[in-house]
């Protein structure tokens, strides 16, 4: 199991020779590529040859590349995940509307349920009965929107009643950089799956190619609150974004197990696409909260 995250943050040439991913700067670093989980190209001073390129696409590694702000702006994902994408993707476009509102509404009744234990955590409880109510109040497909509301209650909770996701401030730049991780590596799982993730359960807006991604990383959002709540951050730069980059590596209970969060996410995406085909949300794999460790 690949488990290693590269992070590239200043001036390199990457390239390939049998079976590793050659680092040249100062010194000369090999990393097996059957060991690397995901590469961050943090620099724009790096340079990748096509050979790299391609064996990494052939190995489902993960590649995100930053801007020159050193916040992830794209990502490289092969054009076939799985032998069967074709097939999948005729699945997929099939799927039934009854079955992505089924399992969105799992899927989001999961986000609030793991946002009102956190607030239960740092003594919010009044705001954590608030979430509580909104959980109750759920309907196929949260057509009264219990999730836009719990969002502002919790997020207000956490940082204050001046705080909005619309801000200009370390704390939002801070939970959309984790936030990026979490989606590039849900990506990850849903190309390899061989599933498009421009189609999504409920995201479906024309000018996100992520749409599914956006989906399925909901209640992994809670893993980036948790660690922006802890660090309140004053900054956002090189440490801050190692810190969130950390939290793949972290440990989950899982379905009876202790699972790195990076192969949770891989074992989740696949049970949410087996409770799609099955017509069974029972299937969908959520890993629980209250037994975390560190995986380092």
């Amino acid at each position: 199991m690949s488990w290693r995250i590269v992070v590239i943050s200043n001036s390199a040439k990457l390239d390939y020779k049998m079976g590793h991913l050659i680092v040249r700067q100062e010194n000369i670093t090999k990393i097996h590529l059957s060991e690397i989980l995901l590469l961050l190209i943090e620099s724009t001073a790096v340079s990748l040859t096509a050979s790299l390129l391609c064996e990494l696409t052939k190995k489902k590694i993960k590649v995100v590349f930053c801007d020159e702000k050193r916040n992830p702006s794209s990502e490289l994902i092969g054009y076939y995940g799985s032998h069967d994408t074709s097939a999948k993707i005729r699945k997929q476009i099939q799927w039934s509307e009854e079955s992505k509102r089924l399992v969105w509404t799992e899927i989001v009744s999961e986000k609030i349920r793991n946002q009102k234990l956190f607030l239960e955590e740092v003594g919010k409880e009044k705001e954590a009965a608030l979430l509580g109510q909104y959980l109750s109040e759920i309907q196929p497909g949260d057509e009264t929107n219990r999730e836009g509301h719990a969002a502002k209650v919790y997020f207000n909770a956490l940082f204050g009643m001046e705080f909005s996701r619309t801000l200009d401030h370390p704390i939002n730049a801070a939970l959309n950089y984790g936030y990026s991780l979490i989606l590039s590596a849900v990506n990850r799982e849903i190309v390899s799956c061989g599933y498009l993730t421009q189609l999504g359960l409920f995201h479906d807006n024309m000018f996100n190619p992520f749409n599914l991604g956006s989906d399925l990383m909901e209640p992994y959002r809670i893993l980036i609150d948790r660690k922006v709540y802890e660090m309140c951050p004053e900054k956002l730069e090189h440490e801050e974004k190692m810190e969130l980059v950390d939290v793949l590596n972290q440990s989950v209970l899982l379905d009876g197990k202790i699972q790195y969060v990076s192969n949770a996410i891989k074992l989740y995406c696949h049970s949410v696409f087996d409770a799609i085909d099955d017509n069974d949300i029972s299937l969908i794999l959520f890993y629980r909260k209250e037994v975390v460790f560190d995986g380092r």
